[in-house]
């Protein structure tokens, strides 16, 4: 059995995806052609999609990385960490372009903008790769994005579901089935 059964149908496939963060790449090349800036990926999540983006814009940049989790091995949101916050000199007034798999709830993403602004940050623009407004909890909308979603359990492309499905090339919706299996092993 493959990490593709598990899979109920595809939502974007590999060439989508990359023409899709072609077009973003193009975006923020000229947001910030005459600005320095750094790219501040989010682990674990945005990780493959930070490092496809990157390649695809052709100005200078700095690279950190910071770790945001909220999901552990559920299918809900829980309490928030932040940990590998980039050091204060790649903070304090820079340009940060902050890059995360996807914007669901947008509380994440929200209290990390935030924190990274009360750590001085000059700017703070957004970057997702996924948006799904039909969940938002918070007002917050990305500066710029790949996708729209709707409202299914997304894996693939660095999306994960209980740490799984990463690897996949392309983004799809999780069957109801596996999900369902897991709350009945975690008691939920």
């Amino acid at each position: 059995m493959t990490l593709h059964n598990d899979v109920q149908r595809i939502l974007f496939t590999e060439a989508e995806i990359l023409a899709g963060i072609d077009r973003v790449a193009k975006e923020v090349t000229q947001a910030y052609a005459q600005r320095d800036f750094t790219v501040v990926s989010v682990l674990k999540g945005s990780c493959v999609f930070a490092s496809d983006l990157i390649r695809r814009i052709p100005i200078p940049l700095e690279l950190a990385f910071l770790a945001a989790s909220s999901y552990g091995d559920g299918t809900v949101p829980g309490r928030l960490e932040i940990n590998f916050l980039p050091t204060g000199n790649e903070i304090e007034g820079r340009n940060l372009l902050l890059v995360d798999d996807i914007l669901d709830t947008g509380k994440t993403l929200l209290a990390v903008r935030d924190e990274l602004l009360r750590r001085g940050a000059r700017e703070v623009r957004t970057c997702v790769f996924l948006d799904k407004p039909a969940r938002r909890a918070v007002d917050l909308q990305p500066d710029f994005r790949c996708f729209e979603v709707e409202d299914h359990f997304v894996v693939g492309y660095g999306l994960d579901f209980a740490g799984r499905y990463r690897n996949l090339p392309f983004v799809g919706a999780l069957r109801e089935e596996i999900i369902s299996a897991a709350r009945t092993r975690n008691g939920a």
